[in-house]
């Protein structure tokens, strides 16, 4: 045959395959969730084989060394309060088991970024990411209770706050409040692209968040609308957004694509419960490989753009 041009022939060998590999995948290109719980000795995955711990604080402070020593590119934390409230008050309260985290991770791990969940969905009877007012879950209002909840985060420690209210507007608030109170140093990660989206039951177990009425659909994106998650990205970096996340990962590929296209900003992936549990689900039926297929679900989270994955994975990987 006469072919100038044979691609197999930089693919003959590992050695070679390594070399001309474009697309790399370690764990520091990843950040475990957390569910973190009130009270003392709690370690429980919540669905055995899925990836979400609920732990306590000084649990906590166990696995993030372990992260640590494995390289793992941070922990991102969500808390699971005690008691809920619908008024945006006591936040101090209902964060407390966070703020006992926060410590106990930058005792045992001082230098593994911390990313923190802003979002009221916990903290609720009604599940809802804002106030309600009316049966509406209202904007404005919603986002002067953010502020205070980033506000708390970010005199406790947090590295990165991460609203995922979708609320419009809540980037440039949580930026004011955060420098008003001298915190200039704590980042944010903004949930610029995230979805309406089914894949989300997991998580909404784990977090007890569930809404109790309706659906979130007024508040966070359809998924059909790709000039609207551009829209919407490039309006948090206006806020002063210091990252961006696309979320949920696996089925936003081509938004991720566009996210990096359209933006020079840091990009984060979130590989979502329900995308985890869907390749769990296949290899506990003997249908494929889990590790294999995990792999390459996460690498071609990356390969379409995302510098890091929030992944269920990641304890794992750190752990290889």
């Amino acid at each position: 045959m006469n072919v100038p041009v044979r691609l197999r022939r930089l693919r003959q060998t590992p050695s070679l395959r390594a070399l001309f590999n474009e697309t790399s995948l370690s764990p520091r290109h990843l950040v475990q969730p957390y569910f973190v719980v009130a009270g003392k000795g709690v370690r429980q995955e919540v669905r055995p084989g899925l990836g979400l711990w609920q732990v306590s604080a000084d649990m906590l402070g166990e696995e993030v060394g372990a992260l640590e020593k494995g390289g793992a590119g941070g922990v991102m934390l969500f808390g699971v309060p005690e008691h809920k409230r619908d008024d945006g008050q006591g936040l101090a309260q209902q964060l407390a088991p966070l703020e006992a985290a926060l410590g106990e991770v930058k005792a045992r791990a001082p230098e593994l970024p911390t990313f923190v969940d802003v979002c009221l969905c916990a903290y609720t009877t009604h599940g809802h990411c804002g106030l309600v007012k009316d049966g509406v879950v209202v904007n404005d209002e919603s986002v002067r209770v953010l502020s205070d909840m980033a506000v708390l985060l970010g005199k406790w420690g947090a590295d990165f706050v991460c609203p995922s209210d979708m609320m419009d507007g809540r980037v440039a608030a949580l930026r004011r409040a955060l420098d008003e109170q001298g915190l200039q140093r704590v980042s944010i990660l903004s949930y610029a692209i995230k979805m309406a989206s089914a894949f989300y039951g997991p998580f909404r177990e784990a977090a007890h968040s569930a809404p109790s009425f309706g659906d979130r659909r007024s508040y966070q994106m359809p998924a059909g609308n790709r000039r609207e998650a551009r829209r919407e990205l490039l309006l948090d970096v206006q806020e002063g957004a210091d990252a961006l996340l696309v979320k949920p990962a696996m089925s936003n590929l081509d938004l991720l694509r566009d996210a990096r296209e359209a933006t020079d900003v840091p990009l984060f992936a979130y590989q979502v419960s329900g995308e985890y549990a869907m390749l769990r689900a296949a290899a506990d039926a003997g249908l494929l490989d889990f590790d294999r297929a995990l792999d390459e679900s996460l690498v071609s989270i990356r390969r379409a753009g995302a510098d890091v994955i929030v992944s269920y994975a990641a304890r794992a990987y750190a752990r290889r």
